[in-house]
């Protein structure tokens, strides 16, 4: 079976038609915008495409999930959690053809896009027992014969902006701990990768209608002058959770805050790595190589500057070119081929730009430096000497660019990490523990996520995911990440045939 037909299959199995409707509920919903091809940047072919949503479509979607809130956030958390079980259920049923779509979508490779589908499973199966332990703490009352306790209640219509290079776990990550929760999810994705969230969405709202609950999961993908400007500008939607630049999210925080609404930001990354002179050497090369070069360096916990201690610093910089030499670029959907093609034409130039610039501004180019002669937007992974406080190395590239500084103090290295506006993941390679206890102190890494003898990237569901600085303070995915999806209640009750006053104090008449 050629490709072609391969890919048909794919978008058949999953429901896709020629053209999508840009806005759902159970169902499509009737739209009224331009239509927009979604091509494969592996070979720049159209897939299918989408009828973008207008601001009419988006307000109806809205209407409509305000109206099933009622109705669900008094379904029982455990119930809620049963369904989600369902939709973990449904994932798992189409995970090969997704995870397919993930990759002609975006350009991950085989082996990444099944792993993100794999992370919305997870995802789900995390939801499915957090709907029974959304636990309020009790609290001892200094009146007599009086009690203390906190509750959690669902906080209404989330907003769930997501990027293209996730395009079904971030997702994921919101929307089943928020309906976990007992809030409903509108979910305005990527144009760039509209048709994994059409895939997506038909799964998961087929089993929530099955249930009379349709409308819990929605979906408008349309044009952000439009539908995402009233999505954040929306005072029905309490909470505005969104993945993207620094750009992006420094406009959507403002919006929010200025009419009093929460905003859960997953903003930009500038991720570093520390070598120390006593690591394994061979993990680090290992770990150095996936976090810069996977997704083609398009995560926002992509390794982007590398520090090495100076008595290694040649030696592992010549283990890192010859492997970068031998990093297999090509079709995505071989299972041989370990880097994929940047979205599109913007990035590539994004690429070769950030390259100009930093041999402009004195960086040494070891390695890569220039896009791949075969169709679509294939560039080569970059290796660039260059000191860590060159201009350039305070911004976000997102492609496999990498930064190699080489440092003799470790506090010297922890500071130039940390001497960039954004603060997402970070890591040291070292067999020290006292090394380990200075990157992890309240003196080491400013990062979010801080790692030992692993990469930057790859972060497990359990724990919560997010960063400091600009890149935005958000929290997702594990651990206790789910209040940011609901409001906290403290409760007084009065046993007692008295009213007393705290504090001591006194009003009698």
């Amino acid at each position: 079976m050629s490709q072609v037909a391969d890919v048909s299959a794919i978008l058949s199995r999953l429901g896709l038609e020629p053209v999508n409707a840009g806005a759902w509920l159970s169902g499509p919903l009737a739209v009224s915008g331009a239509v927009v091809a979604c091509e494969n940047p592996a070979t720049g072919q159209t897939l299918a495409s989408v009828q973008l949503a207008s601001a009419a479509e988006y307000d109806q979607v809205v209407s409509a999930a305000q109206a099933v809130f009622g109705r669900w956030r008094m379904l029982p958390a455990p119930k809620r959690g049963e369904i989600i079980r369902e939709i973990s259920e449904a994932l798992r049923a189409h995970k090969a053809d997704l995870g397919a779509l993930v990759t002609l979508e975006v350009g991950k490779i085989a082996s990444e896009g099944l792993g993100e589908v794999q992370e919305s499973i997870d995802m789900a199966d995390f939801a499915v027992g957090l709907s029974r332990q959304l636990y309020g703490l009790s609290m001892h009352s200094e009146r007599s014969r009086h009690r203390m306790f906190e509750q959690w209640h669902p906080l209404g219509a989330v907003g769930v902006i997501t990027a293209f290079n996730f395009p079904n776990a971030v997702w994921a990550w919101n929307a089943l701990v928020a309906m976990a929760c007992g809030d409903v999810v509108i979910w305005k994705p990527s144009i760039k990768a509209a048709l994994t969230a059409v895939a997506t969405h038909r799964i998961c709202a087929a089993v929530l209608e099955r249930h009379g609950f349709g409308g819990v999961l929605s979906l408008i993908i349309g044009a952000d002058a439009e539908v995402g400007e009233a999505m954040i500008h929306d005072k029905r939607i309490p909470l505005i959770s969104a993945t993207g630049s620094t750009r992006m999210g420094r406009h959507v925080g403002q919006v929010v805050a200025a009419r009093l609404g929460r905003s859960l930001l997953e903003l930009g990354g500038n991720n570093a790595i520390i070598v120390e002179k006593d690591a394994d050497l061979d993990l680090a090369v290992r770990g150095i190589l996936f976090g810069a070069v996977g997704t083609a360096g398009q995560r926002c916990t992509t390794t982007r500057r590398l520090f090495l201690h100076a008595d290694i610093a040649e030696a592992l910089t010549q283990r890192l070119v010859n492997a970068y030499k031998q990093v297999r670029i090509g079709d995505p959907l071989d299972p041989a081929t370990l880097m994929g093609p940047l979205i599109d034409e913007g990035a590539v130039r994004d690429y070769e730009r950030a390259i100009e610039s930093a041999v402009a501004q004195g960086g040494e180019l070891l390695v890569g430096g220039s896009r791949v002669d075969r169709p679509g937007h294939f560039v080569l992974p970059t290796i660039i000497r260059a000191r860590h406080d060159l201009p350039i190395c305070q911004h976000e590239t997102f492609a496999p660019i990498l930064y190699i500084s080489t440092y003799t103090d470790l506090a010297d290295a922890i500071q130039w990490q940390n001497d960039v506006p954004q603060g997402l993941s970070s890591s040291i390679f070292t067999d020290s523990f006292r090394q380990v206890e200075r990157f992890l102190s309240a003196e080491g890494s400013d990062c979010g996520i801080a790692n030992v003898n692993i990469g930057t990237s790859g972060a497990e569901i359990g724990g919560a995911f997010g960063g400091e600085k600009e890149t935005g303070g958000g929290r997702e995915a594990g651990s206790d990440s789910w209040k940011a999806y609901m409001r906290r209640q403290t409760c007084t009750l009065n046993g007692s045939g008295d009213l007393p006053l705290a504090q001591g104090v006194r009003f009698d008449l």
